[in-house]
């Protein structure tokens, strides 16, 4: 079993929450071709600013992997408008624990971020990573 963190926006969070599936654009296809039926998923939504007010990173839930890899092009996620990206690189799955837990007080502790002052850089351009097993224990327990 492998433990994935799946990167989103608030958006998009709650498109995953609803059908239960998850899409990346198709330059992340060689990352969601290592998932498989079984993996946990570990959902982050980014810091994003809703007029003046910022909302910080959060961790928001854990899914199970239910469906190896598929492809399905039909807009369900929204993108920003200058990328037009259906994110049709698909797996089904189901939830196992949802909740919010703020992000930022967790750098400390996470091994897969290794730069704790430039933190965002271990994320950024990514829809999914994998960490490793002790991280995901750590979150799972404090979710």
């Amino acid at each position: 079993m492998k433990y994935w963190l799946c990167i989103t926006n608030r958006d998009n969070w709650e498109v995953v929450k609803k059908k239960n599936v998850w899409g990346v654009a198709k330059r992340h296809k060689n990352t969601i071709a290592k998932v498989k039926p079984g993996d946990r998923l570990v959902f982050y939504v980014k810091q994003e600013r809703k007029n003046k007010e910022v909302l910080e990173p959060k961790i928001v839930g854990i899914f199970e992997v239910v469906s190896e890899p598929y492809t399905d092009s039909s807009r369900i996620f929204k993108s920003p408008p200058h990328l037009n990206e259906t994110y049709p690189l698909r797996i089904k799955i189901k939830p196992l624990k949802l909740g919010e837990l703020d992000f930022k007080p967790l750098i400390p502790k996470l091994k897969f971020i290794t730069n704790k002052k430039r933190w965002s850089g271990h994320l950024m351009g990514k829809a999914m990573r994998e960490i490793p097993e002790e991280d995901y224990k750590l979150i799972e327990g404090l979710l």
